[in-house]
């Protein structure tokens, strides 16, 4: 067995909102691409990352506390803060790894015209702050929906919810409709507060 470290970790830290307002401004504003030809298949999501650890399993592992992995490491034990809607998860099945930026929501603003390579390093990317442990019923009532759709229960999570949204979505040079960029800049005004 392998045990975690005891202090908990959390996604990458996303720019400051000053920096992210700045990212906002330059996203390019754009009508959403049909999803024809989409499937989850398109972005490869689970891959492994070495000692037989997949993306899941890592970000169980970083988010968690006093997690417990086995020698396949397979997440035994642990607890997890869901930063959505503020409940405590006791077993790692009812956690969800959540794309901040859903993988459905990034075809329809530009990574249709992705090749696999990139789709995959989106969906699996440690490096930035794409990937979140979330309660599962958080992160299914979420979908594939933009924040002008549905933004997380607790307010309190919204300015960091919004910095890295718009940073993945910087980095990744996606669009954004006009509804999405008012949403994500209202909710970095929670940032001031």
């Amino acid at each position: 067995m392998r045990t975690a470290s005891v202090l908990r970790r959390a996604l990458p830290e996303p720019p400051p909102a000053d920096v992210a307002r700045g990212e906002l401004t330059d996203l390019n504003v754009e009508a959403p691409h049909a999803m024809a030809g989409y499937s989850r298949t398109k972005f490869p999501h689970r891959a492994m990352q070495g000692n037989q650890c997949d993306t899941r399993e890592i970000v169980l592992q970083r988010d968690g506390q006093n997690v417990v992995q086995d020698d396949k490491c397979r997440t035994v034990s642990g607890t997890w803060h869901s930063e959505y809607d503020g409940k405590t998860l006791t077993a790692a099945s009812q956690a969800d790894i959540d794309h901040m930026v859903p993988l459905a929501a990034a075809w329809r603003a530009g990574a249709d015209q992705w090749d696999t390579p990139r789709r995959k390093a989106f969906a699996n990317d440690l490096e930035h702050s794409q990937l979140i442990a979330v309660s599962a019923a958080s992160n299914r009532s979420k979908g594939d929906q933009t924040p002008d759709l549905r933004k997380p229960p607790l307010q309190s999570y919204w300015c960091t919810c919004s910095r890295a949204w718009i940073d993945v979505k910087h980095i990744y040079q996606l669009n954004v409709t006009e509804a999405e960029k008012t949403a994500r800049g209202e909710m970095l005004g929670t940032c001031d507060h």
